[in-house]
């Protein structure tokens, strides 16, 4: 559990959750046995201090969905996205305490930058840092709402028009 503290689970309890986690997982399409691939990212693990709260605001911004399997007080928490990674959120008792060394960074494909920036503050993130500049370039880092950065870029539209 990734360093999670939670409730104590009898035996069986403990196979069955490691039952339920293992069967999270979806073979990408396209990928079979017989794949050169060795290995896969099969998750962006997120620590936090509520596993469900933040992968319900990470399914706002992603347009995803938190699992069905998955409630308020669970000790994680999986955010499945229409394309993209799947985001695996666990609680544990350590606060965030320095800037985060990897982040993502977000391109919106239906909005501008400033629209999308608009969008997620509405969502709960906070601003950070505006790196915008005045011929359009640049992006803005936001945080959710555990403190976690995050940029928003320009959208591919922003950047087709800007090389026209």
């Amino acid at each position: 559990m990734h360093g999670a503290a939670r409730r104590p689970l009898s035996p069986a309890g403990e196979l069955a959750e490691a039952a339920r986690r293992e069967m999270r997982w979806t073979r990408p399409a396209g990928l079979t046995d017989s794949a050169a691939m060795t290995t896969l990212v099969r998750h962006v693990t997120f620590d936090c201090s509520d596993a469900y709260a933040l992968a319900t605001f990470w399914a706002g911004v992603l347009e995803g969905r938190v699992s069905e399997e998955d409630f308020p007080g669970d000790p994680e928490a999986l955010v499945t996205t229409p394309e993209g990674p799947t985001l695996l959120f666990v609680t544990v008792p350590e606060k965030k305490g320095v800037k985060n060394r990897v982040h993502f960074d977000l391109q919106p494909q239906d909005r501008s930058r400033d629209e999308e920036v608009e969008r997620v503050v509405a969502l709960g993130a906070t601003l950070v840092g505006d790196h915008r500049l005045p011929d359009g370039r640049g992006w803005v880092t936001l945080a959710d709402p555990e403190g976690n950065e995050f940029c928003v870029e320009r959208s591919s539209g922003e950047r087709a028009a800007a090389t026209s």
